[in-house]
């Protein structure tokens, strides 16, 4: 058995422990990760409290590890013109501070008013985002929501991103999403390797059930009903051999300190992962 991808933890992973984002960085590179998903918010939280953009740059640079990407809600694709008038505006001011960290990509989830925005609406919104994103030199992944009004599938994010025009426009996938959206995990065997920006991994019980189930239920790779190792192995086969991110929202980690939460993700990952070599 083998393990082709590479690693990177979400930041939530860590939120019980409350750390800043220097902290957040240290502990993923102890635990052995390739790279990491910051959060927005804490980044500014961070500079508000006196942080500096050279301090975390050169954490990074010091830690070795890559600022794969960042999770961001700004309003996109809301129905309000103001309201996407707005986001575009929190969308091009948070974007150029993660450029300014070398950051490659954020998350573009359908946050906001999106109920009764189409498919197409949405399409042209994204083409816009991806035009303002690429000119500052970060990649926007599409994201969709399983509890979402509108883009909740993963066929809907496809259309999205084939109807926006966008050349080479990625994916932000997710089994937790997949699972309560109702997605096909067959849809998966649809896409190349190269739509795909980033893969969050996680896992789910089957109690609660999918219709009540949230985001706190998740559990570590391997420990719920999710079909990892078939997962791993469609994503081989369509050629990803980018990042699988460890994305949990527990509440409670029962003793473990945040490194070893990390490290029992990285295990959990790469073994819930493997495929046949």
């Amino acid at each position: 058995m083998v393990f082709p991808f590479q690693t990177a933890l979400n930041a939530s992973t860590l939120f019980p422990f409350k750390l800043n984002v220097l902290e957040q960085v240290r502990e993923a590179a102890e635990a052995g990760y390739d790279g990491i998903e910051l959060w927005v918010r804490d980044i500014e939280d961070y500079l508000a409290n006196g942080g500096t953009i050279a301090a975390l740059s050169e954490c990074l640079e010091k830690s070795g590890i890559t600022l794969v990407g960042a999770i961001a809600f700004f309003k996109w694709a809301d129905k309000s013109a103001e309201a996407r008038e707005q986001g575009f505006v929190q969308a091009e001011r948070e974007m150029k501070l993660l450029a300014e960290l070398g950051c490659r990509a954020i998350a573009a989830p359908p946050y906001g008013d999106v109920e009764q925005v189409t498919l197409a609406e949405m399409a042209a919104y994204f083409a816009e985002l991806a035009s303002l994103a690429r000119g500052i030199g970060i990649e926007p992944y599409l994201e969709f929501w399983g509890r979402a009004k509108q883009l909740f599938r993963i066929d809907d994010a496809v259309f999205v991103a084939q109807k926006s025009g966008v050349n080479e426009a990625k994916l932000l996938l997710d089994p937790f999403h997949m699972y309560t959206g109702g997605s096909d995990f067959e849809t998966l065997k649809q896409l190349k390797g190269s739509q795909i920006g980033i893969f969050h991994v996680n896992d789910y019980p089957s109690n609660p059930g999918r219709e009540t189930i949230t985001d706190a239920d998740r559990v570590f790779p391997g420990e719920g009903i999710a079909p990892s190792r078939e997962l791993a192995r469609i994503l081989h086969e369509i050629g990803y051999q980018g990042y699988l991110s460890l994305e949990l929202f527990i509440d409670n980690y029962d003793g473990l300190t945040a490194l070893e939460v990390a490290q029992k993700g990285l295990y959990a990952m790469k073994n819930a992962y493997q495929i046949e070599g």
